[in-house]
């Protein structure tokens, strides 16, 4: 039987898993106000090691500088809820989850930062920025 490709020792499809799932949109509104940050901590964050199978468990915390629009809450807390049964990495996770808030906000600025709880005797943070800085460090 033929070996399928791997990235680094992992299949394909489990390394990309959770990429492109289909999840509830992020609905905005309308920023009044110029010149202030906006931040939002989900201290239960879940999505499921697509390896293992089993949960990871987080910290998200999100701050964006609003331009036009904001995120709406209920949106954003059904949007990380669809994350609950999902194959995903983590550090992918916390960069999917970035990059579709941009895409809603266009934000001058955004840091989401993933905190997970320990497996295997590990902690990891997972620090993802917009804009991006090409591996340069701040």
């Amino acid at each position: 039987m033929p070996k399928s490709k791997t990235v680094y020792g992992y299949e394909k499809e489990l390394a990309f898993s959770g990429k492109s799932e289909t999840l509830p949109p992020l609905e905005t509104w309308p920023n009044q106000y110029q010149g202030y940050e906006i931040k939002i901590e989900c201290p239960e964050f879940t999505s499921v090691c697509p390896k293992t199978h089993l949960p990871d468990f987080g910290k998200l915390t999100l701050t964006y500088f609003p331009d036009q629009l904001c995120v709406e809450l209920k949106s954003f807390k059904y949007y990380l809820l669809a994350y609950r049964n999902m194959g995903i990495f983590y550090e992918n996770a916390v960069n999917r989850i970035l990059d579709d808030i941009v895409k809603a906000t266009r934000p001058k600025w955004a840091v989401l930062e993933g905190a997970f709880s320990t497996r295997g005797g590990m902690h990891s943070t997972i620090t993802a920025r917009y804009p991006r800085r090409g591996g340069k460090k701040p």
